[in-house]
């Protein structure tokens, strides 16, 4: 199958309206990828090399996340809405195209993976000409039952609506994801009719057709999970759901520690090498890779950021995109790190932001330390050599170097270079008056007597 051709034709023209939102609904996400994203990598990934989507007309944000993820693809407009068939036809263009296999897809099914469709692939392969996507629910209510014969092929598709009693005793339902062979589809499609209550052209209908022809039509079953359309915020959180609960028995078969797996929430490309433990109540973003042997603690929240093997992070440590940790080094609690490097061995343990920085191995940044990036126009980088000692609520003006081993003194606002070995004290000088505590509260009581005599 690895020499077959694949062209998907991806249906995303639907509006939403269920959703309630000013955004097309395949764009609202699942685990920080919109469903369109999805599916997209999960028709890579079955082999794909060809990509039609199907959109509605003033879709371009759509259209733009469309050639952000896959810019080889091709977009037609679904001008108007008349049925499953007509949206396909609608990439006739890519149709006309010769392919061996056709897999028409949902952008609101993003929970299909590249295994299930690379079994209906196969079952083109061995010689079907339609493939139709099932599942089995004990609670088949409102979905299209799939009639098959003894042996196995598909007869029909029929709607509940139309349905006998036996037959809505059926639980193998249809999930609208079908498998076509090339060579024939068109064919099929042109020969669909719209004689129906709505007056639309449906996909479904290229069963009956093919059966009646003499082809091979055949139903490959998936899981219930795998095909759950997203209409509703509620059907997105459940989808969102099965993703979480999927990723999270992935991590623990891969040898991550999930000290309370329901309160892990992960983004669709997160890594986690063997041996990570992660602590409850942690929100992976997009972006994140942590080496072998790290600890995410309790409340933290990373996203765009790389963990190496034996770094601590957390509790309540926010990583944000471009934050580096290199191995062994430390983040603590209430600690913020963006676009900054932390060299291996170095500690930033509390209360600390450390922003377009690279603090050096070994080094030690102590409480409420902030590194002042930002002027309200640029962005300005603070390097802190190895072994530097900076001291506790210290402000790092950038841009701005400390040199190697050298010493901020606590409460210093930094605003030159500091020398290798050098100490820097950036603080006014303290003033000590004796006795003027006791003196402050004898006038002060005073002055509360006097007036509480004349009210």
């Amino acid at each position: 199958m690895a020499m077959r051709t694949c062209l998907v034709v991806l249906l995303a023209a639907g509006e939403g309206t269920r959703m309630k939102s000013a955004h097309p609904k395949v764009l609202h996400q699942v685990a920080g990828r919109s469903m369109v994203g999805h599916v997209i990598a999960s028709s890579r990934e079955a082999g794909a090399d060809r990509l039609a989507v199907v959109v509605g007309p003033g879709m371009d944000a759509l259209q733009a996340e469309v050639m952000a993820l896959a810019p080889e693809a091709t977009t037609a407009v679904q001008s108007d809405r008349l049925g499953t068939a007509h949206a396909v036809l609608a990439a006739r263009a890519e149709l006309d195209r010769t392919v061996d296999d056709v897999l028409v897809l949902y952008g609101d099914t993003p929970l299909v993976t590249p295994q299930t469709l690379s079994r209906v692939r196969a079952r083109l392969a061995g010689g079907a000409d339609v493939v139709v996507l099932g599942f089995e629910t004990p609670i088949p209510t409102g979905y299209g039952r799939l009639l098959t014969d003894q042996d196995g092929c598909l007869l029909a598709i029929r709607e509940e609506k139309d349905a006998s009693d036996a037959e809505r005793r059926i639980t193998l339902c249809n999930s609208g994801i079908m498998g076509f062979r090339g060579a024939t589809m068109l064919s099929l499609l042109d020969a669909i009719g719209n004689d129906n209550a709505k007056g639309e052209y449906y996909l479904t209908d290229a069963v009956e057709i093919a059966t009646a022809r003499g082809l091979t039509v055949v139903a490959e079953t998936g899981d219930e999970n795998e095909v759950l359309g997203v209409n509703d915020r509620a059907q997105l959180s459940r989808c969102e759901a099965i993703y979480q609960a999927r990723a999270r028995a992935a991590a623990m078969t891969a040898g991550v520690t999930l000290v309370a797996p329901e309160t892990v929430f992960f983004s669709f490309d997160t890594a986690l090498s063997r041996d990570v433990i992660v602590e409850p109540n942690v929100v992976f973003g997009p972006g994140v890779t942590v080496g072998e042997g790290s600890r995410i603690r309790a409340f933290s929240h990373l996203e765009g950021a790389t963990v190496a093997a034996g770094a601590e992070i957390g509790p309540y440590a926010r990583l944000r995109p471009g934050a580096r940790v290199a191995a062994g080094a430390r983040v603590g609690n209430f600690v913020e790190i963006k676009n900054a490097r932390v060299d291996e061995g170095a500690k930033v343990n509390h209360l600390s932001y450390i922003g377009d920085a690279e603090i050096g191995a070994r080094a030690n940044i102590g409480a409420g330390t902030i590194t002042c990036n930002y002027d309200g126009f640029g962005k300005f980088r603070t390097v802190i050599g190895a072994d530097a000692f900076i001291g506790s609520n210290s402000a790092l003006v950038a841009p701005v170097s400390v040199g190697s081993g050298a010493f901020v003194g606590s409460g210093s606002v930094v605003t030159d270079d500091v020398p290798t070995d050098a100490l820097a004290l950036g603080r006014g000088r303290q003033a000590v008056k004796p006795g003027w505590a006791a003196e402050f509260r004898t006038r002060r009581t005073a002055e509360k007597a006097a007036a509480k005599k004349r009210d």
